[in-house]
C-alpha cells in the first residue's frame, strides 16, 4: 500500500490534481451529503491544498488558509475523508495543524466545523467556541485550537 502526503499552493496544483481535488469536495460535500452549496468559493487561490493518497487514490483532503481569508484567524475548511475508519480523516488534520504552525505560524486555529463531528475534531485538540449557527444548510459550529 503506497499511502503519500501532498502539500501545494494553488499555482503549485496540476490541472489533473485540482480537478480531482474539487471532484472530491463535489463527491461529498454536494451529492453525498446532499447539501446545495458553492464550493468552488474564490478561497482556492489562497489556500494550501494539502491531500492523502493511498496507492493514487485521494482518501482524505484539507484546505488551510492565513488569518483574514476564509475567517479572521488562521482557518482549516474543507476537511473530507472518503475511506473511513482507517486513520486518515485525524491524519489529514495534524497534517493541516502542522502546516498551519509551520507556514504561517500559528498559536490559534479556527474551524467551522459540522456539528456532528465535534468529537472527532475534539480528539485532535479543537473546542467548541460557538453555538450552532446554520451554514449550507447544515448545523456548525466554529471550534478552535490553541498551541
Amino acid at each position: 500500500m503506497n499511502v503519500q502526503l501532498h502539500k501545494k499552493t494553488f499555482n503549485e496544483l496540476s490541472v489533473d490534481e485540482l480537478y480531482e481535488l474539487l471532484r472530491v469536495r463535489s463527491e461529498v460535500f454536494v451529492v453525498e451529503q446532499n447539501c446545495v452549496c458553492q464550493d468552488i468559493d474564490n478561497d482556492d487561490q489562497k489556500a494550501i491544498h494539502l491531500w492523502i493518497t493511498v496507492n493514487d487514490r485521494v482518501v482524505a483532503l484539507a484546505r488551510v488558509f492565513p488569518a483574514g481569508i476564509h475567517l479572521k484567524e488562521i482557518s482549516i475548511g474543507r476537511v473530507i475523508t472518503t475511506v473511513r475508519g482507517k486513520g486518515y480523516g485525524k491524519q489529514i488534520m495534524l497534517f493541516a495543524i502542522d502546516t498551519a504552525v509551520k507556514e504561517f505560524n500559528a498559536t490559534r486555529i479556527e474551524i467551522e466545523a459540522q456539528e456532528y463531528a465535534k468529537g472527532f475534531y475534539e480528539k485532535v485538540g479543537f473546542k467548541q467556541s460557538s453555538d450552532t449557527f446554520l451554514l449550507d444548510g447544515i448545523d456548525h459550529i466554529k471550534m478552535t485550537w490553541t498551541k
